[in-house]
C-alpha cells in the first residue's frame, strides 16, 4: 500500500517545517496518504504531553481516550518499542512488539484503539537532540498491518526526520534568542520557558532582575510572593495543557514587595519560528520592576505631546508609579496645582483616566 514516489515526495519537503513548524500537521497527512494510513501524531519516548502534532483523522482518540484515561502513562508500544529504537530500529511495528494478533488485542490501549476504528501501529523513530521521538502511524483494520516491505519503505525517513527535527530546534531557539535580545535593546526584561515552565532563554535585564523576590531554581521561574508564585503555576500549568498554537490568555502577575514597589510579569507568546515541537517553546514572559527608574524621552514628549516641562515632569512621575500627591509634594507645588496639570495632559494626550496616560506614555518611552 505504500507509494515510494509519494513518500519520496515526503521526504523532499522534510526541509519546509524547519522555517514554519505549522507545516508539520499537513506533511504527517501526507505520509499517511502515502502509506494508506488513517493518522499519524508524533510522540516523546518519555513524555508525552497533551499538546503533541497529531492529525485530526486521529485527533478524537487522544483528547477522549489516550490521555484523558492515562494510556499516555503505560503505553505498551512505548514500553516494548523504545528499546527497539535505543538497540537500532528505525521502525517497529505490532509484529515487533507482540508474538500473536491475539496478544495484541488484549491490551487495553488496542482495546480502545478499536472504539475509534484504529487497529494497526507503525511508528518511524528519530531525534531531535537527545530526545528520542516517533512520527507514530495509524491504520484501520481495513487498511491492514504494516508488512516487512513497508517498514522498510519507511525507515527510508528516519534520517530526514532527525535532521528536519534538528534543525527545527536550533531554528526555534535561534528565534527566541533573536527576540530576547531585541527586547533587551528596548529595556525590557523576558524569560522565555518550556510547557512545563523551564527557562528556555533570557536576556541581560532579566538576570539583572533575579534576586530574592525573583529567582530561578531548578530551571525554573520562582516567586517569593506566595501569591504571584500561586498565579505563576497555575499559567505553567496552563501552558502544560494547551496548544502551542494558540494564545496564552493571561493577566498579569503582580509579584508584591515589602518596601518596594512591585513587579509586574506579562505573557507574550513565542513567534511562529519559535514553534518547533520539539523546542517546547511555550511563552515569553516579560518582566517589568517598577521600582526601577524607568527612561523616559522628554523631548520626545514634549514634541509629540506639546507638553510643557512642568506637564513632563508630572506625567514621568505618575507612569514610574508615584502617586499624584506624592508627586505634588516632591515637586512642590499644592494638590490642586497638580490635579489642573493633569487635566491639561489628559487633553494634550488624548486620554482620560491615569491608568490609560501610564499606559501611552510606556509606549513612547
Amino acid at each position: 500500500m505504500v507509494d515510494l514516489r509519494k513518500l519520496d515526495d515526503v521526504a523532499a519537503r522534510l526541509g519546509d517545517v524547519v522555517l514554519d513548524p505549522a507545516r508539520w500537521l499537513p506533511l504527517m497527512d501526507d505520509v499517511c496518504a502515502a502509506v494508506g494510513a488513517t493518522g499519524a501524531a508524533m510522540l516523546q519516548s518519555d513524555i508525552r504531553t497533551e499538546d503533541i502534532p497529531r492529525t485530526d483523522s486521529i485527533s478524537e482518540y487522544f483528547t477522549k481516550t489516550y490521555f484523558p484515561t492515562n494510556l499516555h502513562l503505560t503505553d505498551i508500544r512505548a514500553a516494548r518499542g523504545v528499546p527497539l529504537m535505543h538497540a537500532g530500529f528505525n521502525v517497529i511495528a505490532d509484529a515487533d512488539l507482540f508474538e500473536s494478533e491475539a496478544e495484541m488485542l488484549r491490551d487495553p490501549l488496542y482495546a480502545t484503539l478499536g472504539e475509534f476504528g484504529l487497529k494497526w501501529f507503525a511508528a518511524v523513530g528519530f531525534r531531535a537532540g537527545p530526545a528520542l521521538w516517533a512520527l507514530t502511524i495509524q491504520r484501520s483494520p481495513r487498511e491492514g498491518m504494516f508488512d516487512a516491505e513497508e517498514v522498510k519503505a519507511l525507515s527510508t525517513l528516519a534520517a530526514r526526520l532527525t535532521e528536519a527535527a534538528t534543525l527545527s530546534t536550533a531554528v526555534g531557539r535561534a528565534a527566541l534568542s533573536g527576540i530576547t535580545s531585541a527586547l533587551d535593546l528596548i529595556q525590557t526584561a523576558a524569560i522565555a520557558v518550556g510547557r512545563f515552565g523551564g527557562v528556555i532563554g533570557m536576556n541581560s535585564r532579566a538576570e539583572a532582575c533575579l534576586g530574592d523576590d525573583l529567582a530561578i531554581r531548578n530551571n525554573r521561574l520562582t516567586l517569593r510572593d506566595r501569591q504571584a508564585n500561586a498565579d505563576l503555576t497555575r499559567l505553567i500549568d496552563q501552558l502544560d495543557h494547551s496548544s502551542d498554537l494558540l494564545a496564552v490568555a493571561s493577566a498579569p502577575i503582580v509579584v508584591r514587595r515589602a518596601d518596594l514597589r512591585p513587579i509586574v510579569i506579562q505573557v507574550q507568546g513565542v513567534p511562529p519560528a519559535a514553534r518547533s515541537p520539539f523546542l517546547g517553546a511555550r511563552a515569553i514572559l516579560l518582566i517589568r520592576d517598577l521600582e526601577g527608574n524607568v527612561a523616559f524621552d522628554q523631548a520626545l514628549l514634549a514634541a509629540t505631546f506639546e507638553l510643557t516641562p512642568a506637564q513632563i515632569r508630572l506625567a514621568t512621575q505618575l507612569a514610574r508609579g508615584d502617586s499624584l500627591e506624592d508627586t505634588a509634594m516632591q515637586a512642590g507645588i499644592a494638590l490642586s496645582t497638580a490635579r489642573n496639570q493633569l487635566k491639561a495632559i489628559f487633553q494634550k494626550t488624548g486620554t482620560h483616566r491615569q491608568a490609560e496616560l501610564v499606559a501611552l506614555l510606556h509606549k513612547v518611552k
